[in-house]
């Protein structure tokens, strides 16, 4: 297992404004990372941010693009201009998501198509290019929801288990050994985050309610944001390329892998 060291790395973290995208570039400067850009759709939010890290961390080393990761010329503009601040680039956290079953389309838009713009533009054109080191790393922002199914937010649930096979997909070998970036995920238990707030009303339709309170229920204990962040260093120096990882109750991540389909047993109808 290689050590992958934050010190000194740059990085873009896009939903970079609040909740665990926030958290992450807190704890990647806390670690000496030597520039992060927060990428985020609320210019109101970054700006307030930018300030607040800039103050506490270094003027020179927190950037805030407003961008929307739906929109793939404006996520490129992200890299050029963290590019064009920095001199090179290390890390990328695909984190912007929501949770909004009934605006599925925005949903999938933001949490799967944003999350594509990022792996493209990262892996194959910014990251092999620019890295200041002999390796990079991607880290994808999955779910728990998209390692187990749910009954209550299925749509949700689904761009997460996307995110998830694209990583595994990307993080193959084949894929590492040309370009030298590690492509890994994160899949947060419940966490207390904005993404959470008014739930109910990102239902599908009222008759979803009453399964996802017993699903969220069944989960156990939150999480904070700042357990998730803490994590997900670890995850980002030490997890090889093509595996994913579950931080839940604010414990330790732990590698959850699939089932090898040609090794188990088959149910035939």
């Amino acid at each position: 297992m290689t050590y992958f060291s934050i010190e000194g790395k740059v990085a873009i973290v896009t939903g970079g404004a609040s909740g665990l995208g926030y958290n992450f570039v807190k704890q990647l400067l806390e670690k000496g990372a030597k520039g992060v850009t927060l990428m985020d759709i609320s210019e109101e939010n970054g700006n307030k941010v930018m300030q607040e890290l800039q103050e506490k961390y270094d003027k020179t080393k927190v950037l805030f693009i407003r961008g929307d990761v739906r929109n793939c010329e404006e996520f490129e503009k992200v890299f050029k201009l963290t590019i064009e601040a920095f001199n090179h680039l290390d890390i990328l956290i695909n984190n912007a998501g929501i949770f909004n079953d009934l605006e599925y389309e925005t949903e999938v838009g933001i949490n799967l198509t944003g999350t594509l713009h990022g792996m493209i533009l990262g892996l194959e054109k910014y990251l092999p290019k620019y890295k200041l080191g002999n390796e990079g790393v991607i880290v994808n922002i999955s779910s728990i929801a998209g390692v187990n199914p749910f009954a209550g937010f299925p749509i949700y649930s689904a761009t997460k288990f996307a995110i998830h096979g694209l990583t595994l997909s990307w993080g193959l070998p084949q894929h590492y050994d040309k370009t030298k970036i590690k492509v890994v995920a994160v899949c947060p238990g419940f966490t207390t985050t904005p993404l959470l707030q008014n739930a109910a009303a990102a239902l599908l339709s009222p008759a979803y309610a009453e399964h996802a309170k017993r699903e969220v229920a069944a989960c156990g204990l939150m999480q904070t944001p700042e357990d998730v962040a803490l994590h997900m260093m670890t995850v980002i120096e030490k997890a090889p390329s093509g595996t994913v990882w579950v931080v839940e109750k604010g414990e330790p991540p732990y590698k959850y892998e699939m089932p090898d389909r040609f090794k188990i047993s088959k149910t035939t109808l």
